[in-house]
């Protein structure tokens, strides 16, 4: 193996190439793995796996990586390798999560499979687990929320986009005690084509998908106990599939009840004031992300992208979070948007391996997006 241990059990890569698996190399997610790896400082792609494409070029699959020298490979003969990255349906890691651990020292799974606390909680969400022995040893990787768990960490639980988006929206809000936990939050996520993986469906051909606004998830959907899990409260969350193929935009309604205001009254009038100023807001903002390297705060500037659009993050690991208070109903609007297969899912997992391995955390992450750019 590559990397070397420092004596607080972090890896720590140095400068030295740290080989890496992937795993369900042939959807969506795993071509945009493969493609940060392959420009990445640290890291050294050595196998691909695809049991549908086993034996075909990478550029096959993904042209945008035809200049890749590799092959897939079958998934039950795995390498040794530093760092493993498993971007299969759910169900499948757990499955294989042995071998997976056995193959490499840090396993990054990008599936829901390792991300809920509890053996009850799969009970409740999905269809129950096969190897809940191995929750409490999984990290929740969502570095902006849990960079301090990640350094060391050997299984990494990559956190999913809707949940992504909405948590660095919320999260700023719970930790400068604006939200308690006892008021209402709506969020309501839109989302392209892209989350829905590369296998074709009816509902995702291009006569039925184009120019659609579509409630897919009114009720139910499995990424609340995702972010109820993080925030610690419940959420009332509905998901749109829209006419784009990258992004999922956020957006929360949330109505504070007492605030880093205090509600004070105004005399003249013996009105309440609102619970949240502007201020407030932008304090609570700036406190949680202004040292961080991948989230930009647009809130009402200028020009035409005036709050955050999945747009403007296509192909980047960036996130966009922005606010607006509305005084007449004491209620705030937080905005967030991201890329579903990079800030959603293989530019977080690159984030939290760098974390994990000791690597500079922003490696293979510098991508700026482009202006102007098609549909997302």
């Amino acid at each position: 193996m590559a990397a070397t241990t420092d004596a607080e059990g972090t890896e720590n890569a140095g400068g030295e190439t740290l080989s890496a698996t992937v795993i369900g190399a042939s959807g969506f997610t795993g071509g945009e793995l493969l493609r940060l790896l392959a420009g990445h400082p640290n890291f050294e792609v050595t196998q691909a796996t695809s049991r549908e494409y086993a034996n075909k070029t990478l550029g096959s699959v993904h042209p945008n990586l035809r200049g890749l020298d590799l092959r897939f490979s079958e998934p039950s003969d795995l390498e040794s390798v530093d760092v493993l990255f498993a971007a299969t349906p759910h169900g499948v890691s757990m499955e294989h999560i042995d071998s997976f651990r056995e193959a490499a020292d840090t396993v990054v799974d990008l599936s829901a499979d390792f991300r809920l606390d509890t053996e009850a909680e799969y009970d409740e969400w999905y269809d129950g687990h096969t190897c809940p022995e191995y929750l409490d040893d999984a990290v929740y990787a969502l570095p902006e929320l849990t960079r301090e768990e990640l350094p060391g960490a050997d299984l990494i639980a990559a956190g999913g986009c809707n949940a992504t988006a909405t948590l660095l929206g919320l999260s700023p809000l719970f930790d400068a005690g604006i939200l308690s936990g006892d008021e209402q939050i709506v969020v309501d996520v839109k989302v392209g084509s892209s989350e829905g993986g590369a296998s074709p469906s009816k509902a995702s051909s291009h006569v039925e998908r184009s120019g659609i606004v579509r409630p897919y998830a009114p009720t139910g959907h499995r990424h609340e106990a995702e972010i109820e899990g993080i925030l610690g409260t419940s959420v009332s969350f509905t998901a749109h599939a829209v006419d784009m193929v990258r992004g999922a935009a956020a957006t929360c309604h949330v109505f504070p009840t007492s605030g880093a205001s205090g509600g004070s009254e105004d005399s003249s009038s013996g009105v309440p004031d609102s619970p949240v100023s502007k201020g407030d807001l932008w304090k609570a903002y700036r406190g949680a992300y202004e040292d961080e390297p991948f989230v930009r705060l647009v809130a009402g500037g200028s020009g035409v992208y005036r709050y955050p659009e999945p747009k403007a993050v296509a192909g980047t690991n960036y996130a966009e979070v922005g606010f607006e208070l509305d005084p007449s109903n004491e209620r705030i609007v937080v905005f967030s948007a991201i890329d579903n297969l990079m800030k959603g899912s293989a530019g977080q997992a690159v984030h939290a391996a760098n974390l994990a391995l000791g690597v500079e955390e922003t490696a293979g992450l510098e991508f700026e997006g482009l202006h102007p750019v098609g549909s997302p």
